[in-house]
C-alpha cells in the first residue's frame, strides 16, 4: 500500500484534498447541532428535571443575568433606574429574547435586590438554548447593558450565553500549538519541508475528523466539548504519527536507501507501530462507553473519528508527499553530506546512546529516583474531589466572574446555584416549613403549581462548589423531604454537578479496569509477553496518578493557577478523569509500542534482553521525547481556548504525557526491564500456541540480494578485538537470519579468533557482545567461499541495526 500511494501520489493527494473540502463544504451547509445531554438514569436530579419539564415546557430558552452595583445611594435612585430600565426595555425588544424580568417591576421585582439596597438583577431569557443563541445577538444584549455604566455605577452580565462572547477567537489555541509544534520540528529535523509535513498531515486529520463529527451532530447527540478535545487529542496524535514515520524514513535515506525504498520501509516499519497505537488510542477512547453516560458518547465519536483520520492521512497521504519531496525531507546540510561522505553508520550515538548506557549501568537507583518523583507528584490526588465548574471560576477581570461575585455579594454565595425542589404529592407548606428550618438553607420560595407539580427554589447558604452544599442536598434527600411526608425531588444544576460527580466516581473502577485490561490484551499479543503488558498497566497506573496530583495542586489547590490565567481554584470537573484516562491510556500506550517494538525487534535478532533494551531506548527515545514535547506544546495551547473544561484537559495531558514520556518511557520502564531481565520475554508454551499473531514489526521478508552462487555451506571467521587491538577473549557470536532466527553461536578464543557456521550463500545479521563492550553487529554478505570479517568492540558504544 505505501508503495502504491508512494508511485500515485497526485491521486492521493487530490483525493485527500477532494474529501476534506467535500465534507468542509457538507458541513459548512449543515450547519452544527451540538447537544450537552446529561442523561443520568436512576438519579434524584433526573426525576426533578423529567418532571419540571413535564409541566413547564415552555422554560426552553437560557436565561442569563444583568448585575448591577451603586458606589453610593441604592439601586433604586432615579438617577440609576433613568440608566438601566431603558436598557433593559431595549435589550426586551431585540428579535430572540424572549423576555426580560426586571427588579423594577412592581412588588414581585423587589426581590432582585439585595438587603442594602446597593445591587440587584434583572433575568433574560433567550428563545433557544446557550449554543443555539446567535453570538451576534449576545454581543449586542453585553454592549447595550454595559452602555448604562457611569461612575459609581458598575453593570456587569453572567449566564451560559454571556460566557460564550468572551471566550477568544475560534482557532486561536488551534493555532499557538501548530506554532509550537512547528518550532519543535524545525529544531528536530532542521528542515522546512520535514517540518511541514507532520503538521499537514495533522490538518487534514483534524479536518475531516471534525467535518465528520460536525455532520453526525445532526443524527447524535454531540456535545459542544466534543470537537475541542477532538482537535487536542487529533493535532496531538496526527503530528506524532507523522513523526515517528518521517524520522524512520530520514533514517533510511542517510543510510543510503533510495526515498522509494525507505518510504516503503518506514510504513512496513513505523507504520505497523502508528496503526496499531491508533488503534490502542481509539480502544481506550471507546472504554468511556462502558461507564453508560450519554454525555460522553458523542466525546467517543468525535476523538475517535479524528484518530481513524489521523492515522489513515499517517499511512497513506503521507508516503505520497514523501513521494513528492524525495530526497528533501533531509535538510541541504545533510543532503549536501550524504552526497560528499556516503551514508552514514548504522549506529545511536549522542545523548540518547549515553543515557541507554546509564540506564543499563544504575538501573535501580535510576529506577528508585523514577519512583520518588512519580510518588511526590501524585500525593495531592488523595485529596482529589469531583464536582462542577462554574462561572466562579472564571478569571477575575472577566465580565461573567464579576456578576457572579456581585450576586454572591448581594445575596449570598448559594445564589448562584439554587436547588430545585420538585413535589408532586404531599403537603407542600409542611415541606416549605420543613425546608426553611434546615440548617444550610438562606432562603426558601415556592412557585404557583402546574400540572400538580410546585417547584420550590432553595437558596443555601454555601456555593455551589462547597462541600457543605453537597452536604445539605443529601439532608434534603434522605432527611427532610421523608419527614415532611411529600413525594419530591432534588435537582437543579447544583443537584445534577453533584449526581454526575457521584455516578462517575462509582464507575469509574470498572472503566479503568476495562482499558487497563484490554490494553494488556493487545500489548500480550503484539509481544508475546506477560511481563511487557503487566509493566505498561503498572506505569499508566502510576502516570494517571502522578498527572492527577498535577492536576489537584493547580485546580483545586490554586498552586500556580494566577500565573496561568486561568481564575479561582475549585473542584475537578466530574467527566475528566474518564476523559483523561482514555486519552492518557491511548497516548502512553503509543510510546509504550514504539519503545518496546523496536526492544522487541532486537530481542528476536539476538535474544540479548541488555541490547535490546538500551539499543530500543538508545534508537526511540530522542523522537519519543520530540513527539512529546510536540503533544506537550499542543496540549498547553488549549490554555487560550477560554472553555474552563479543555483549560483543565490541557494541562493535565500536558502533564501526564511529560511525565509519561520524560521519566517512565525514557528512565523507570528500561531500568526496569534491564531488572527483570529475560523474563521481560517469557510467555507459556501453551498461550503462545491459542494466541493469534498481530504483527507490529514486519514480517520476515525472503533473502533479496543476489547470491554468488548456490553453493552449499560454508563458514564467517575472524578475530574479535577491542579499540587498542587487542584480543577480546570470551565475547558471544551470534550468527542470525534476515528475519531473526538464530543460526549459530560460539564464544572467541583467548587470541579473540572465532568461526561461525553458515547454512548457504546469503545475507546473514553477525552480532558480537561482550561483558564491558558496546555491542557490535553487523550485515554480511556471504558467497560460496569463507569470509574473513573482524569486528572491534568499543567501550560503552551503542551500535543498532534495523
Amino acid at each position: 500500500m505505501a508503495r502504491w500511494c508512494y508511485r500515485h501520489r497526485l491521486v492521493v493527494l487530490l483525493l485527500w484534498v477532494g474529501a476534506l473540502l467535500g465534507l468542509g463544504a457538507a458541513a459548512s451547509t449543515a450547519g452544527t447541532d451540538y447537544a450537552n445531554v446529561f442523561s443520568l438514569p436512576n438519579t434524584d436530579s433526573k426525576r426533578a428535571y423529567d418532571q419540571m419539564e413535564k409541566a413547564f415546557p415552555e422554560r426552553a430558552g437560557d436565561t442569563d443575568t444583568v448585575v448591577w452595583k451603586v458606589d453610593a445611594g441604592t439601586v433604586r435612585d432615579q438617577s440609576v433606574q433613568s440608566r438601566i430600565q431603558p436598557a433593559l426595555e431595549k435589550i426586551g425588544k431585540m428579535a430572540g429574547v424572549g423576555g426580560v424580568t426586571s427588579p423594577y417591576a412592581g412588588d414581585r421585582g423587589a426581590a432582585q435586590i439585595s438587603a442594602n439596597g446597593r445591587i440587584a438583577y434583572a433575568q433574560i431569557t433567550f428563545a433557544k438554548q446557550a449554543n443555539a443563541v446567535p453570538k451576534q445577538l449576545v454581543q449586542d444584549v453585553v454592549d447595550t447593558a454595559q452602555g448604562a455604566r457611569r461612575g459609581g455605577l458598575h453593570v456587569e452580565l453572567g449566564g451560559q450565553a454571556i460566557q460564550r462572547v468572551q471566550e477568544p477567537p475560534t482557532g486561536l489555541a488551534e493555532m499557538i500549538g501548530i506554532l509550537a509544534a512547528a518550532v519543535v520540528l524545525f529544531l528536530a529535523f532542521g528542515s522546512l519541508f520535514a517540518m511541514l509535513l507532520p503538521i499537514g498531515i495533522a490538518i487534514f486529520g483534524v479536518g475531516t475528523g471534525l467535518f465528520s463529527t460536525q455532520l453526525l451532530s445532526h443524527v447524535t447527540s454531540v456535545p459542544d466539548l466534543a470537537p475541542l478535545l477532538a482537535t487536542l487529542i487529533g493535532l496531538g496524535v496526527g503530528i506524532d504519527y507523522a513523526l515517528f514515520i518521517v524520522t524512520r524514513h530520514r533514517r533510511g535515506i542517510l543510510r543510503g536507501m533510495d526515498p522509494e525504498e525507505s518510504a516503503v520501509t518506514a510504513l512496513n516499519t513505523s507504520g505497523r507501530a502508528v496503526l496499531f497505537a491508533g488503534g490502542t488510542v481509539c480502544i481506550a477512547l471507546a472504554g468511556m462507553l462502558v461507564t453508560n453516560l450519554r454525555f460522553l458518547d458523542g466525546v467517543v465519536i468525535g476523538t475517535s473519528l479524528t484518530v481513524v483520520f489521523s492515522v489513515l492521512a499517517a499511512v497513506t497521504l503521507l508516503p505520497a508527499l514523501l513521494g513528492f519531496l524525495g530526497s528533501r525531507v533531509l535538510s541541504r546540510r545533510q543532503r549536501r553530506k550524504l552526497a560528499a561522505e556516503g551514508s552514514e553508520q548504522e549506529r545511536a550515538s549522542g545523548f540518547a546512546a549515553r543515557w541507554s548506557a546509564n540506564v543499563q549501568k544504575r538501573p535501580r537507583s535510576i529506577a528508585v529516583m523514577a519512583v520518588v518523583v512519580m510518588a511526590i507528584l501524585a500525593i495531592p490526588v488523595l485529596s482529589l474531589r469531583l464536582g462542577a465548574t462554574d462561572q466562579g471560576n472564571d478569571d477575575a477581570s472577566t465580565t461573567t466572574r464579576k456578576a457572579y461575585d456581585l450576586l454572591a455579594e448581594g445575596f449570598g454565595p448559594g445564589f448562584n446555584g439554587p436547588l430545585q425542589v420538585v413535589s408532586t404529592s404531599g403537603d407542600t407548606n409542611k415541606l416549605v416549613q420543613g425546608l426553611r428550618a434546615t440548617d444550610g438553607v438562606a432562603q426558601v420560595a415556592a412557585l404557583p403549581p402546574a400540572q400538580g407539580v410546585t417547584v420550590i427554589q432553595v437558596v443555601p447558604t454555601t456555593s455551589p462548589q462547597s462541600e457543605k452544599t453537597d452536604q445539605l442536598i443529601d439532608t434534603l434527600r434522605d432527611k427532610v423531604i421523608p419527614d415532611a411526608g411529600a413525594q419530591a425531588h432534588v435537582g437543579g444544576v447544583t443537584a445534577i454537578s453533584k449526581d454526575f460527580s457521584t455516578v462517575t466516581g462509582d464507575r469509574l473502577p470498572l472503566f479503568i479496569a476495562t482499558i487497563i485490561g484490554l490494553g494488556f490484551l493487545l500489548l500480550m499479543v503484539a509481544f508475546r509477553s506477560l511481563v511487557v503488558p503487566l509493566t505498561a498497566a503498572l506505569m499508566n497506573l502510576i502516570a494517571a496518578a502522578a498527572s492527577f496530583g498535577v492536576l489537584v495542586a493547580i485546580f483545586q489547590w490554586g498552586w500556580g493557577l494566577s500565573l496561568l490565567g486561568l481564575g479561582k481554584e475549585g473542584p475537578i470537573n466530574a467527566f475528566l478523569p474518564v476523559i483523561m484516562l482514555s486519552l492518557l491510556f491511548g497516548l502512553s500506550m503509543d510510546y509504550q509500542v514504539f519503545l518496546v517494538s523496536r526492544m522487541h525487534e532486537e530481542w528476536v535478532h539476538t535474544k540479548d534482553n541488555a541490547r535490546a533494551v538500551r539499543v530500543g531506548l538508545a534508537e526511540t527515545s530522542r523522537v519519543i521525547n520530540s513527539a512529546a514535547l510536540i503533544m506537550v506544546c499542543v496540549f498547553l495551547a488549549f490554555v487560550l481556548s477560554g472553555d474552563s473544561g479543555a483549560a483543565m484537559a490541557g494541562v493535565g495531558l500536558a502533564a501526564a504525557v511529560a511525565l509519561d514520556a520524560f521519566i517512565l518511557r525514557t528512565a523507570l520502564v528500561p531500568a526496569a526491564m534491564h531488572l527483570l531481565g529475560k523474563s521481560n520475554w517469557w510467555l507459556p508454551a501453551g498461550l503462545e500456541k491459542r494466541l493469534p499473531h498481530l504483527a507490529v514489526e514486519p514480517a520476515e521478508e525472503a533473502e533479496s540480494l543476489p547470491r554468488a552462487s548456490a553453493g552449499g555451506p560454508t563458514v564467517v571467521h575472524g578475530f574479535v578485538r577491542d579499540a587498542e587491538g587487542a584480543p577480546v577473549d570470551g565475547a558471544v557470536l551470534t550468527l542470525l537470519s534476515k528475519g531473526g532466527r538464530q543460526l549459530d553461536r560460539v564464544t572467541s578464543l583467548a587470541d579473540g579468533s572465532y568461526i561461525v557456521s553458515v547454512p548457504a550463500p546469503g545475507t546473514y545479521l553477525l552480532s558480537a557482545t561482550a561483558s564491558s563492550y558496546g555491542a557490535r553487529a553487523r550485515h554480511v554478505i556471504v558467497t560460496d567461499e569463507p569470509l574473513v570479517h573482524d569486528l572491534e568492540l568499543t567501550e560503552g558504544e551503542v551500535d543498532a541495526v534495523n
